[in-house]
């Protein structure tokens, strides 16, 4: 009897362990961006998807998604993912090209022209270096993401450089602001998520953002004119999900298959749509009344030709490896 009642006991306490190693085991990321949540923005769907595919698989991994910088401001995202406040984000690389200036590439006038070769980038030794920055940074890419984008004005249609003279314009990374004060602009520095309030008090006259900040930030309540990316998209910016590598790490094999292949699901997802966010950018700013426009080859070359003389000379003689970047991205044809 006593015999029985050990083992028992015994077997209790196992259990009872092993419920306590299977509880243990369990972890809760967070997940944590600036873009609108539930409103249809595809970067806060990409992250849901990878939370809700994870959560799925049953790995013990429960991702915590907080959109609309709602738990970090925008431009602290990265600096957060650092220092362990958060795990995951949805992020735009260049708005941390203040740590690491060779981030700026991913937001360069005229470097990636559509989204077809948006993917061939993605597969070029540029974004191999690109990467590596990341990584030696101690951050993990989940999933690519790059994003076309526009222009948009409160008053005239911005298609020549000539047209941006005098104008005050939100501008969403460095190399652009260089493009924009080379074309005569003086430049607003603020994250997309404090556009709308920068046109509606007239601290902006102008803006570049991503087709799909320019549609889920209703933007097309406060511009009269939209320069749609068209054939000569001269915006593009990379806004992959990144992860800190020491979150990456505290996970299991298991775990971390899971969440790789959540994420790569996700980055599929996202390729699918991008085309179709640029489709939706001009169907919602026209249906609201907006005036739609797209450059023409000239029109496209004037830009670059100021890209050339400004944004480029820059970066290649500031950032280091700056000019190898730049004949890297500029070889994937």
């Amino acid at each position: 009897m006593i015999r029985s009642m050990y083992f028992g006991v015994a077997a209790s306490m196992l259990l009872g362990l092993a419920a306590a190693q299977a509880q243990a085991a369990d972890i809760t990321l967070k997940a944590s961006h600036q873009f609108p949540g539930g409103k249809g923005d595809v970067r806060d769907e990409m992250v849901q998807m990878i939370a809700r595919d994870v959560a799925d698989a049953k790995v013990g991994v429960d991702i915590k998604v907080f959109p609309g910088a709602s738990l970090v401001k925008a431009s602290e995202q990265w600096n957060a993912m650092l220092k362990g406040q958060i795990d995951i984000t949805s992020f735009p690389l260049d708005y941390a090209s203040g740590q690491h200036p060779e981030f700026g590439a991913t937001l360069m006038p005229g470097l990636v022209k559509n989204h077809e070769h948006a993917k061939r980038i993605n597969a070029s030794p540029f974004m191999a270096d690109i990467k590596k920055v990341i990584n030696d940074a101690g951050v993990v890419v989940l999933a690519d993401a790059w994003l076309a984008g526009a222009f948009g004005s409160k008053d005239k249609c911005i298609l020549e450089p000539n047209d941006a003279k005098g104008l005050k314009v939100r501008s969403a990374g460095a190399t652009f602001a260089e493009m924009w004060a080379g074309a005569g602009a003086s430049i607003v520095s603020i994250p997309s998520n404090e556009v709308y309030n920068a046109l509606q008090t007239g601290v902006a006259d102008a803006t570049d953002t991503s087709s799909g900040s320019f549609v889920s930030f209703r933007l097309y309540e406060q511009v009269k004119c939209l320069t749609a990316p068209g054939d000569n998209a001269l915006w593009f910016m990379y806004e992959p999900v990144l992860m800190s590598k020491r979150s990456f790490d505290r996970l299991n094999d298991a775990q971390k298959k899971a969440l790789m292949a959540a994420s790569k699901k996700a980055e599929d997802f996202f390729a699918a749509e991008s085309k179709k966010l640029d489709d939706k950018l001009v169907a919602s700013f026209k249906e609201h009344g907006v005036k739609v426009v797209e450059m023409t080859d000239a029109q496209a070359g004037m830009w670059r030709d100021v890209a050339n003389k400004t944004s480029y000379r820059t970066f290649a003689e500031k950032v280091p490896n700056g000019k190898a970047l730049i004949l890297k991205a500029l070889q994937v044809r």
